[in-house]
């Protein structure tokens, strides 16, 4: 599936077939947040979360010159999905990875984002907002009644997304590094 997202960038469904690509965004994420720290837990991650009842979605970037494009990371063909073969590799610059989750005091399933990441040199341009509100939609559509996320104090840009576009803290994850 493909659709326009924001003039000059498409929406693209991924498949099981994304693993890989999925563990390299994650890479790029925690990279990003956490330059020092050892990511090869990420794989992992993947490997026992990422199925086909948690949608995963890419954002192409159709504008690109061929200049812009030499800048983008590189996917090798291996990493596509099949089934949209429109998609070019070089410019292959977010995703939105949602899972499921339980609500502890319901009992009820409902989405969680695990990943939503936007190339740096395409951020605010409004294209996390847009993924966030097809997730949204998405789960309201197979009839979630709420959708969470984890968010890093830290990182106050995803903070501000994430507020702007009315999410709440619920509860505080606190940890003791021992």
């Amino acid at each position: 599936m493909s659709a326009q997202l924001i003039p000059g960038y498409a929406l693209r469904s991924g498949s099981g077939l994304d693993r890989a690509k999925l563990v390299k965004f994650l890479h790029r994420t925690y990279r990003e947040l956490y330059p020092d720290r050892e990511l090869g837990h990420l794989s992992q991650t993947v490997e026992q979360y990422f199925s086909n009842q948690t949608p995963l979605w890419w954002i192409e970037c159709l504008k690109n010159s061929p200049q812009e494009q030499e800048n983008l990371p590189v996917l090798p063909s291996q990493y596509l999905n099949p089934k949209s073969p429109a998609l070019n590799p070089q410019s292959v610059v977010g995703c939105l990875w949602l899972g499921n989750a339980i609500d502890q005091t319901t009992g009820l399933r409902h989405g969680h984002i695990f990943l939503l990441y936007i190339a740096p040199e395409h951020r605010r341009q409004g294209l996390g907002a847009a993924l966030v509100i097809h997730a949204e939609n998405w789960a309201r559509s197979r009839g979630d009644r709420q959708i969470g996320l984890q968010v890093f104090l830290s990182n106050q840009p995803a903070m501000n997304l994430y507020q702007k576009l009315g999410y709440q803290s619920h509860s505080v994850w606190m940890n003791k590094s021992l």
